[in-house]
């Protein structure tokens, strides 16, 4: 559709077109899941997947306990790979009131941080 992006790599065009890369959305969406869960915004309940963290006295009061793992299958299932990042976000993010209050959130902090969405 955009011929003078013909010639460009994968990455350029996504730039020049403001888009996020695959594995940007993926994590994103799982962030968003994550919300949808905590804020009862889904009709599954977020205790089914984690376990709120206790005595954290850092960062938001939302925080995710992360269990240890032994294998490598449980590592990357849906409820361990995005509690580190669901982790960093700030309390103003976490207290979003909407799900595209939060995603307008989450947009600016790929503005601030472009390396907030990539493993």
């Amino acid at each position: 559709m955009f011929s003078d992006l013909k010639s460009m790599p994968y990455e350029d065009r996504l730039r020049k077109l403001g888009l996020w890369t695959l594995e940007e959305r993926r994590n994103r969406a799982d962030l968003l899941e994550i919300f949808k869960l905590v804020k009862g915004f889904s009709a599954t309940s977020w205790t089914q997947f984690f376990r709120k963290a206790e005595g954290v006295t850092r960062g938001h009061s939302w925080k995710l306990y992360k269990e240890y793992n032994h294998g490598d299958i449980r590592q990357h299932s849906f409820s361990q790979r995005s509690i580190n990042r669901w982790n960093r976000l700030s309390q103003d993010e976490v207290n979003a009131q909407t799900i595209n209050g939060f995603k307008n959130c989450l947009q600016k902090r790929r503005q601030r941080e472009m390396d907030f969405f990539m493993d």
